[in-house]
């Protein structure tokens, strides 16, 4: 997948089927914005998304956003599904002055060969959000391009959302996240080295040092899977400080996997989490937090035996 970021003078070279949108989690209505431009690859266009860098939230907002998907989270998920090419457009005071109408016109159709666009009927661009998918519609026979506007994907009565996922994951309702994305909520990071306490209790873990951007879920412990050299191993994963063996304020993603004895260090891994068990807890001495761990994954073995 070509990433363009960083620059608003490029020009792609073959005509594009677009999307538009924030994409913050890749959600299901997200994907139905993506399988539109993929469909149309597969009639010859290339499958082209578009999105802002920072996102209008963060920009507009003036404060950082946790986000739900980290870059390197959003690329690799997009170049799995095929996206051709990820456009990043610098958001600026400039950029987020530019007409509606030229943003169509010099933006979409002159340098990104626009021929199609998938746009959600709450789309907004342009000038104080004035572009809409009715004006996409509009200057489409003109600029010679077609223009599929999608609805909303709802869960139950309510719209599928990144505000909605937001909830979900700040709530520890992992079932809940997994069924607004489509999969269960991913966190993409190093393993590093840690205190290599888990060798010393038979529990060797991996850890990972999350990006500061990336919204967690409450610390406590989760049932997991672990993308490692392409296979996926079961396992339980702490999420917080790790209040018994450490007083450093940082944040890890520990996790031991079944069935798995490797040397993983400064490997890139995934880990999905199912399913929330229990809130971080502090211990009274190494001791305890060991039986503890145990019995966590005799918990989460049990899980996944159940819902295997």
């Amino acid at each position: 997948m070509q990433i363009i970021s960083g620059t608003t003078t490029f020009q792609l070279n073959k005509p594009s089927a677009v999307a538009i949108g924030k994409f913050d989690g890749i959600h299901k209505g997200h994907m139905a914005l993506l399988q539109e431009i993929l469909r149309q690859k597969r009639q010859g266009l290339q499958a082209v998304v578009f999105t802002f860098d920072p996102l209008p939230d963060i920009f507009f907002g003036g404060r950082p956003c946790k986000l739900l998907s980290t870059d390197q989270e959003k690329h690799r998920l997009l170049e799995e599904l095929g996206v051709d090419v990820l456009v990043e457009y610098p958001l600026t005071k400039e950029s987020a002055s530019v007409s509606p109408e030229k943003f169509v016109t010099e933006i979409l159709v002159k340098q990104m060969k626009m021929a199609y666009i998938a746009a959600g009927y709450d789309l907004s661009f342009g000038d104080k959000g004035k572009g809409n998918a009715a004006l996409l519609k509009k200057m489409a026979p003109a600029c010679g391009y077609e223009v599929s506007v999608i609805d909303k994907i709802c869960l139950g009565e309510r719209e599928v959302s990144s505000t909605y996922v937001r909830e979900a994951v700040a709530e520890g309702n992992m079932e809940l996240a997994t069924s607004l994305l489509g999969r269960e909520y991913l966190i993409l990071s190093t393993v590093r080295h840690g205190q290599r306490l888990g060798h010393v209790i038979g529990m060797p873990t991996m850890n990972l040092i999350p990006e500061e951007e990336k919204l967690l879920p409450p610390y406590g412990v989760y049932f997991s899977e672990s993308l490692v050299n392409g296979a996926w191993y079961k396992g339980v994963t702490n999420i917080g400080m790790r209040p018994t063996v450490s007083s450093e304020p940082k944040v890890t993603v520990e996790t031991f996997l079944f069935d798995f004895d490797a040397d993983i260090y400064d490997e890139t891994v995934g880990v999905k989490l199912h399913h929330y068990s229990r809130a971080e807890m502090r211990f009274e001495n190494v001791e305890a937090l060991s039986a503890r761990m145990h019995e966590d994954a005799r918990e989460a073995a049990d899980y996944f035996t159940c819902h295997s």
